[in-house]
Order: structure tokens, then sequence, then C-alpha cells
């Protein structure tokens, strides 16, 4: 029998979402700038559902998110450990399709592949410039952060500090946020930053993130969905804790999931291209970029 790749995916999220721990709220603030899972041997970071997937890898204990394949193991001179277990991956594979036509037509339909990866702590014989973690950033958890503020500012948002509770206005495009003395820490406060500037992503002169067609009368959840997600990619590049901004969510997200099993997999893509593009916005500030 053929498997269901979404759906085993979406079921493990569910299951996760069930006993109370969503899969992307977590303590960063330990290991600042190297929270981002990514491909030991080209650096390259993992994207949409793969991250959550491998943060929920990241339980056994690894000391880094530095994830490879069998074979770049051996093709670097060392080896997966004999009875560890690896973490699949997910991409999708466009095949070509020839339509039953007279004019040989072609079609493309996406296919979902898997594949698996292993911690770089599961290897032996590694090179050491393959496991070696970045240098952590040391922050007051009590004040503003200084290259987080740089990052709000470079994305040209509207951000109205100290005008009572955080919430993103379409219609007039601004993002208000109480004062930061009036959250617990920075960790609090540029989480829910982070989720409201990714609600910001949406609007039509940015990413025009349409969700109507997609999910009909969850649209409201499934973009708290891609808020929360897309808060978390920043709050692990950043280094802050992670926060629930909707607990309350929890139970429309597995009503979600439930009912569509490629939610999940949307829900990430979207707050992977949001997080994106304010990164994309923030390197376009820098002088050198000029």
């Amino acid at each position: 029998m053929k498997r269901d790749l979404y759906a085993e995916v979406s079921a493990r999220i569910v299951a996760e979402l069930e006993a109370g721990a969503p899969p992307w709220v977590k303590p960063w603030s330990a290991t600042p700038c190297g929270n981002t899972p990514c491909n030991a041997v080209s650096n390259r970071p993992y994207s949409g559902t793969n991250v959550v997937l491998l943060w929920m890898a990241q339980a056994e204990g690894y000391r880094t998110p530095r994830f490879l394949t069998f074979k770049q193991a051996l093709d670097l001179g060392g080896h997966v450990r004999k009875g560890e277990r690896g973490t699949a991956v997910y991409f999708v594979k466009q095949l070509e399709i020839r339509e039953d036509t007279d004019d040989s037509s072609t079609r493309l339909i996406p296919m979902m592949r898997a594949y698996t990866v292993f911690n770089v702590d599961q290897c032996e014989g590694l090179p050491d410039s393959v496991i070696k973690a970045k240098p952590i950033r040391f922050r007051n958890p009590g004040t503003r952060d200084e290259l987080a503020d740089e990052f709000l500012r470079s994305t040209g948002a509207d951000i109205r500090e100290g005008h009572g509770e955080a919430f993103y206005v379409p219609s007039r495009d601004f993002i208000s946020m109480p004062a930061f003395e009036a959250f617990k820490g920075a960790d609090h406060f540029y989480s829910v930053a982070y989720h409201e500037l990714v609600h910001w992503t949406g609007h039509g002169s940015r990413l025009d993130r349409d969700l109507k067609n997609r999910f009909g009368s969850k649209i409201y959840a499934a973009e708290e969905l891609i808020a929360e997600l897309g808060a978390a990619f920043l709050c692990a590049e950043f280094g802050f804790d992670g926060d629930l901004r909707h607990a309350g969510y929890i139970g429309h997200w597995i009503e979600l999931l439930r009912a569509d099993k490629r939610a999940f997999f949307t829900a990430c893509s979207h707050a992977s291209k949001a997080a994106d593009y304010l990164r994309g916005l923030a390197l376009a500030e820098r002088p050198e970029a000029a």
C-alpha cells in the first residue's frame, strides 16, 4: 500500500498539538544564532515543514541542528553510527506526465518525496568543519536587543509602540504594539512583534497572501498558524524563547489539520516565504547591499 506522506506528517503534528506542545515553540535563548536546521555539508537552511520536523528531532538532545544524509557522511570520510534512526524530511518533485492526446502535450504533477537525514551527533569520523556550530550571541533578556530592533526598522513597517494591544490593521497597514515595558521581557516582546510582522507581509502590496480559496471558512485559523510559524522561525534565528501568541487556536489548528492533510505544509510554506521576505528587506537595508 502506497504511503500517504502528507497524512503521516499531519498526524504527527496533530499528536503534538493534542499533547498541548506545539513543536515550533521552543526555548532558543540558550543557543542563539544556532537554531535553524541546516544541511551540514552545504550549510543551506531547511525550510517550511522540514524546519519543524527537524526541531522535533532536536528533542533527542543533539547539540546542534546540523543534518546530512547517510551518503554525505560517507563522502566526508565518516559514517552514521550503527543503530541510529534518521529523520524523514520532504520535498516536492515535479513529474512530467504525457497527456493522452494527439498533440502529445504534457503537464507537471507535484509529487511528495521523502529522504532521511541524520544529525551530526549521530555520526562518527566527520571533519570538525561540518560539526561546528555557529558562535553564541549573548544578550540581556530584560532589555531591548539592538540587532532585533535594527531588523524591525529595516522592514519599513509602521510599528506603533505604546498603543495598547498587539495587532495588525490591514486596512490602515500598521502594527500596534504595547510598550516594551508591558512585556515580561525581550523574548515576549520580539516574538509578538514577529507574529504581527508576518501578518504584515500578507498585505496586497507585499506577498498578497490570499487564503480564501485555499482554506475557506478556516482562513483566520490558517493565517494565525502562518503567523505563529513565521514568528517561530524568526525567534529561533535571533535566539528569543518561543511564545504561543494565541494558545486558544490549538483546537482550531487540530481541526484544520485533521480536515486537510496538506494544511500544515501550506502554512509552513507561507511562513517560510514571509520570513524570507522580511530577511530580504533587512539585507536590502545593509550599506554593503547597495
